[in-house]
């Protein structure tokens, strides 16, 4: 059989260190807020401490995993089935309902009534194998992004799943009218002058990377692949006005590793590091050797004259295994170092220059999306253990810390903008409150950002930790 991307998501089963003998029981992201919530509720007139500005009127919908059954096998945090998070604010009031991305192998799933899937941690089911059948499923589970009024749920291993709104249910698989021929990644980018949506795949088979661009109307215009001498796992990208950004970094494919009992990713700093910028339209990227080290989330990019100015979480190494941020030790934190660095590109003289903006592990960086792609001043992120929010000053330097308080753990907060200014407007996120175990939407002023929160949505279900959200404005929710 080809070797494909069916078979590199079987072959994956140690890609992040979790052995055959890790079973699901033993697994710490089946436990405590990572603990699957299986029950689908909608709950109107939550209670609010604070107030909701009258305002704010849109829709918080953040993703993550959350196994419809008890795993087959080891599970890995990945593996879990997406379910889709929302809170509707409107009138100074809020509703909530949680709803499960319904991909093909979740209904296959239900249907048997049981998990038939193994996991990232756990070797290929060589029967289905065998048949041509997809050995790990398409669990939609990651992020979220919205274009040409369609609401999309992302997993970079294949193609995204429709959603409808507000109801948050699955509309089916979304692949550009079959245009689509390669998996999408989880972080797609949306140009806010031209509506633009760009976005790339990787597979360990030639062409290691495809880069698709859409129009504003939802029509794939163009695919085109980017040579590199080696696949890698390549998770997010940046675009600027004029360019597109792609992150050529060390952590590459060697499936002997698998005949050693070891992941088929291992982190090769020898084999260097570059950062390649292609142009928006077409041409040959541009190369730039960096020092070797991995990034998993961007934060943003823009145009400077001759130079493209890339900002993103910098980590020192691939993590050989994912740890519960919340329990991470000084040392683990320390060999990770995720931190806010920033690339200046000359394209003229052929030179870069790296800078690292901090010495705080953070990460899931997010900006005011309408400026994605164009200078931004302001950055959010979150902190390596969860345990607070950070905006930084990109002109000034100056760095906010919005503490969360003892317990307590966020999730990547949004911006919601509000007027003009780019730093006009809220960040939102989830709140996951060890003492009560209860979870909760916060609402931080973005320009007050270490003041009390000015509001706190309690919400009926407790909401898992997971991975990516984004705010829908209520002109888009009918």
């Amino acid at each position: 059989m080809p070797f494909n991307r069916r078979t590199f998501l079987a072959a994956s089963a140690a890609m992040f260190g979790l052995s055959n003998s890790s079973r699901s029981s033993e697994s710490p992201f089946l436990q405590g807020n990572y603990a699957p919530v299986r029950e689908e509720i909608t709950a109107d007139q939550l209670e609010v401490i604070g107030k909701l500005p009258g305002e704010l009127d849109g829709m918080f919908v953040r993703n993550g995993p959350n196994p419809q059954f008890p795993p087959k096998g080891a599970y890995h945090w990945f593996d879990g089935d997406g379910m889709l998070h929302g809170v509707r604010i409107r009138d100074g009031k809020a509703s909530y309902r949680n709803r499960y991305v319904r991909t093909a192998g979740w209904l296959e799933e239900q249907k048997a009534g049981k998990a038939l899937y193994t996991g990232l941690a756990e070797m290929p089911d060589l029967k289905r194998l065998a048949l041509g059948q997809d050995t790990h499923k398409n669990a939609a589970n990651t992020a979220l992004a919205w274009h040409n009024g369609q609401l999309l749920a992302l997993w970079e291993g294949g193609p995204p799943y429709a959603i409808r709104v507000p109801s948050l249910e699955t509309v089916g698989k979304f692949t550009f009218d079959g245009k689509l021929k390669h998996a999408c990644t989880a972080h797609p980018k949306i140009d806010p002058a031209t509506g633009e949506f760009l976005f790339f795949g990787y597979q360990p088979v030639k062409p290691y990377v495809r880069y698709s661009v859409a129009n504003a109307e939802g029509v794939l215009v163009r695919t085109t692949p980017i040579e590199i001498p080696r696949p890698v796992m390549m998770h997010d990208f940046a675009i600027t006005a004029r360019h597109s950004i792609f992150l050529d970094l060390p952590v590459a494919f060697d499936f002997t590793g698998l005949l050693r009992g070891e992941g088929p990713l291992s982190f090769q700093p020898k084999l260097g590091a570059r950062l390649g910028v292609l142009p928006r339209h077409g041409g040959e990227p541009r190369w730039f050797e960096i020092e070797p080290c991995y990034v998993f989330h961007v934060l943003n990019a823009y145009d400077d004259g001759d130079e493209v100015v890339l900002y993103a979480c910098r980590m020192k190494q691939f993590p050989k295994e994912i740890t519960p941020p919340e329990k991470l030790s000084e040392q683990d934190i320390k060999a990770i170092g995720s931190m806010l660095h920033r690339w200046r590109l000359n394209l003229k003289a052929g030179t870069v220059k790296e800078d690292a903006l901090d010495d705080l592990p953070a990460d899931f960086p997010r900006v005011n999306e309408t400026l994605t792609g164009r200078k931004t001043r302001y950055g959010y992120l979150t902190t390596l253990r969860w345990d607070a929010l950070v905006k930084y000053d990109l002109e000034t330097g100056k760095r906010e810390r919005h503490e969360l308080g003892k317990g307590r753990y966020a999730g990547e907060a949004v911006f919601v903008p509000r007027g003009k200014d780019e730093d006009d407007g809220w960040l939102v996120t989830y709140v996951f409150d060890e003492a009560t175990n209860k979870s909760e939407m916060l609402v931080v002023d973005a320009r007050d950002f270490t003041a009390k929160p000015i509001a706190r949505v309690l919400l009926p279900a407790r909401v898992p930790f997971g991975f990516h959200g984004i705010w829908l404005p209520g002109k888009v929710l009918g």
